[in-house]
């Protein structure tokens, strides 16, 4: 993507909103400096323009899951899958979602005081998402993938410390249950994502970024508890 530097920063958030992403990286001011060209913007932030492109092109978006047949993916495909789009994505607009919460509390927390319960509990979220995905990373997903493998190369199945996989299974799937609340907690507090009067551009981003966020969590959490944690329970009874 060739960025046209008689843009506006302005202009190239509202066109591109994944961009706002990259300007936060290289500290480019779209909000109260959204009227300064783009040219003008990269040179006082000491960007060069093939590295904002480069950043522009790399920035992953919330996974796209259309078309996708999961069902017919293998269990180590679908976990391949939820790592690199999911956890991923999980990761990386957690610590956007932070940054974005502390700016906008810090201008508007006064006047809107829902967002200071807003910024509490995505730290909860965030800290028990953080756990989750680790505990899948490390323990779960690398024995799913040890149980397909035992299946397809006829050889016993592989030592659970767990007992059995419903165990840990069961635990993220009440994980997944809480994370469920606190979405569903988020969206009442801010009216559904509505702005007020007096949002700024931080603002608009920071309810964008949280609304993408929880509809990513939601196809992650379905891919997990209606796909990949029955297969992987009747797999593991058959073998």
């Amino acid at each position: 993507m060739l960025l046209d530097p008689n843009k506006t920063v302005g202009e190239l958030a509202v066109a591109i909103p994944s961009v706002t992403r990259v300007f936060e990286k290289t500290k480019i001011d779209y909000c109260c400096g959204g009227d300064q060209l783009l040219g003008d913007a990269w040179s006082k932030a000491g960007v060069d323009l093939n590295l904002l492109e480069e950043l522009l092109a790399t920035t992953v978006e919330p996974a796209s899951d259309t078309n996708i047949n999961f069902q017919q993916m293998t269990l180590i495909e679908l976990i391949s899958y939820i790592l690199d789009k999911h956890h991923v994505y999980t990761k990386q607009e957690m610590d956007r979602l932070e940054s974005l919460v502390t700016k906008v509390v810090g201008a508007h927390g006064a006047n809107h005081s829902e967002l200071l319960t807003i910024r509490d509990l995505l730290q909860q979220l965030f800290t028990e998402l953080k756990g989750h995905m680790f505990k899948e990373e490390q323990i779960l997903f690398p024995f799913v993938v040890e149980l397909e493998q035992s299946v397809l190369q006829n050889r016993p199945a592989p030592f659970a410390p767990f007992g059995t996989v419903n165990n840990p299974i069961r635990m993220m799937m009440f994980e997944h249950d809480n994370a469920g609340e606190i979405l569903r907690e988020l969206r009442k507090l801010s009216g559904d994502y509505k702005l007020p009067a007096d949002a700024c551009m931080s603002y608009q981003t920071f309810y964008q970024a949280l609304e993408a966020f929880e509809q990513d969590l939601h196809q992650h959490i379905h891919l997990e508890n209606n796909i990949l944690f029955p297969t992987t329970i009747a797999l593991e009874a058959r073998n």
